[in-house]
């Protein structure tokens, strides 16, 4: 691979929102990845289960927690959904995707990149982390527009993945596939036009771009890709939303991979 990438750091937003963890899972995954937290609120009353260990570990970590009546956590939460537990935590820290293609390069692994275009929807952008931690993936990056950010909901639908995989924000899409590119990296971009998926030269370092499912990609990250592949679907009615297609396609690599 080659190592003449151009340097592009996540841009830094001054006003990025305290990040919200709802939930046992997603709180326990901070806890455990040393993820900095300002406070962790749980439930008053009878401590069980998951919530015991989740404050036991608090307490060893020296992490601030207060017993709140379940109001104050439905307030917190909004939609209540929180299992007696949230925590507050800064907002989230964007990897550099240059440290991560320099470390890629050193250590002689090949690069398995995901390419999100215009993913709106935190249930879909937290089911494709999910899937790409367990496929392998180097690294999700995602443009600093038209994507949804890393939010508490797609924290939440990442079941705990969000701590362990590296999410990169751009400010350039299309230059960033110029410049995989330059590296030697394949970069496929899944759309309805392109050739089968199953016969798609989809080994070696790869990038795959997967974008919404109502826009897909857009025109010129689509012409920049070096290929483009596609699900065969039984009815030409039929589609797949983002995070299903993503997962089909990353899966497909994997199997190559193997």
């Amino acid at each position: 691979m080659k190592k003449n990438f151009k340097e592009q750091k996540a841009p830094r937003d001054e006003n990025a929102s305290p990040l919200i963890l709802l939930g046992r899972n997603a709180v326990m995954e901070a806890i455990d990845a040393d993820r900095d937290i300002h406070r962790l609120f749980v439930k008053k009353g009878e401590i069980e289960g998951s919530l015991k260990v989740i404050v036991a570990k608090a307490k060893e970590k020296g992490i601030v927690t207060s017993f709140v009546p379940k109001e104050k956590l439905d307030e917190l939460s909004e939609n209540g959904k929180h299992q007696g537990v949230i925590a507050t935590c800064p907002a989230f820290d964007y990897a550099n995707l240059n440290d991560i293609l320099l470390s890629l390069a050193k250590s002689g692994r090949q690069p398995f990149l995901v390419i999100l275009d215009k993913i709106y929807d935190p249930h879909n952008f937290g089911a494709i982390i999910r899937t790409a931690l367990a496929c392998g993936v180097s690294a999700v990056i995602i443009p600093k527009r038209r994507s949804v950010g890393i939010t508490a909901a797609v924290v939440t639908a990442s079941a705990g993945a969000i701590e362990h995989m590296p999410v990169c924000r751009v400010s350039n899409i299309s230059q960033v596939v110029d410049n995989l590119k330059k590296m030697g990296i394949w970069v496929a971009g899944a759309d309805v036009s392109g050739q089968s998926l199953y016969t798609a030269p989809l080994t070696g370092p790869i990038a795959l771009v997967i974008g919404s499912e109502g826009e897909g990609i857009s025109r010129l990250v689509k012409e920049k890709c070096d290929f483009l592949v596609s699900i065969p679907m039984a009815d030409a009615m039929s589609s797949l939303n983002a995070s299903v297609a993503a997962a089909v396609c990353m899966y497909e690599i994997v199997r190559r991979k193997h």
